[in-house]
């Protein structure tokens, strides 16, 4: 049978935050996986952007250990989609360096991504890297020419930054670089247990390698309806944490929950077991196919030092064009 042709190539990332959550699965790392054979996908662990906001390193290489087991385990393969830390392709410095020649940081300082992250983080002080991230990230997209961008809506600014450096390279230079398209993508958003955004810094998350003893202990703390007290009243699933859950890892029961909960039949204490059994069921999978890694880690290493040389010689090639391009290092 022929094997089908990719679409085309996209660069995927995550700086390296540790052990992935539910959030991380849901809103990426599933994804990632249905997009493999349909794209070509490299997957960068982004070091350098996790400066822009945290100078501390002491965690990184943990952190990515950590981090690069769960997407192994939830089904990313190496062999078809190079894994590999931006630090190791120096390529990514260099072709940052030129980009930052072909943008004014007036335009930067426009970013609506920027100023947003500014406000959440309440930053009094933006440092040149901070400010310079989309040019960082255009590198990383052109440098594999991606030509594909999946985002959501508040990353689509950072994209037309992306095209219009593509283009001013294109004009000013010679024609290598493609101009990426935004691919639109509705990022499923999974709450934390307390109903903020699920993180880890505020301690409200089921962690891709948690247990079943774990998951349920965690799931009992979850918020729910306020105003349904005890088995017997009538509950909102429309406002209920767990119902959310429910949605997403159990399908097949929400008519006869969401029919329970408002009748007052279906108490939270057993809502929340069925929850944590089918949250349960299916990261079991994933947690036994982390554990491997974790138990050695140099196999994970070994994973990131081949997808490095994959996505190095992928990185030089394209740097040969822009020098080539740019006329530099000519004798």
């Amino acid at each position: 049978m022929e094997q089908m042709k990719p679409k085309g190539r996209i660069l995927s990332g995550m700086r390296p935050t540790g052990k992935m959550h539910l959030g991380n699965y849901v809103g990426a790392l599933e994804n990632w996986v249905k997009l493999q054979g349909i794209y070509e996908n490299f997957h960068l662990i982004a070091d350098y952007h996790a400066l822009t906001t945290n100078l501390d390193t002491s965690e990184i290489l943990t952190n990515t250990i950590e981090m690069v087991s769960d997407w192994l385990a939830v089904g990313i393969n190496p062999e078809i989609s190079p894994i590999f830390r931006q630090s190791q392709i120096k390529q990514h410095a260099e072709l940052h360096l030129l980009f930052s020649m072909l943008i004014t940081t007036a335009r930067l300082e426009r970013n609506p991504t920027l100023k947003e992250q500014v406000r959440d983080l309440n930053m009094e002080n933006i440092t040149y890297g901070h400010l310079g991230y989309p040019v960082l990230q255009a590198a990383d997209i052109l440098l594999y020419k991606g030509n594909v961008v999946p985002v959501g809506e508040d990353q689509a600014p950072h994209v037309e930054i992306t095209r219009e450096i593509a283009r001013k390279f294109n004009a000013t230079y010679a024609e290598v670089f493609p101009i990426p398209e935004t691919k639109l993508t509705t990022f499923a958003r999974l709450p934390g247990l307390d109903g903020n955004k699920m993180s880890k810094s505020l301690g409200n998350t089921i962690l891709i390698s948690d247990d079943e003893i774990t998951v349920r202990t965690k799931l009992r703390k979850a918020i729910t309806d306020p105003q349904k007290i005890r088995r017997g009243d009538p509950g909102r699933p429309e406002i209920c944490l767990v119902f959310t859950y429910q949605q997403k890892f159990n399908q097949a029961e929400v008519p006869e929950i969401e029919s329970g909960c408002r009748s007052g039949a279906l108490g939270c204490v057993e809502c929340k077991q069925k929850c944590a059994t089918t949250i349960s069921q299916t990261i079991e999978p994933y947690r036994v196919r982390r554990q491997p890694y974790a138990e050695h880690p140099e196999k994970v290493l070994e994973i990131l030092k081949e997808g490095e040389a994959r996505a190095r010689s992928v990185a030089e090639q394209t740097m040969q064009e822009v020098r080539q391009a740019m006329r530099l290092g000519e004798v």
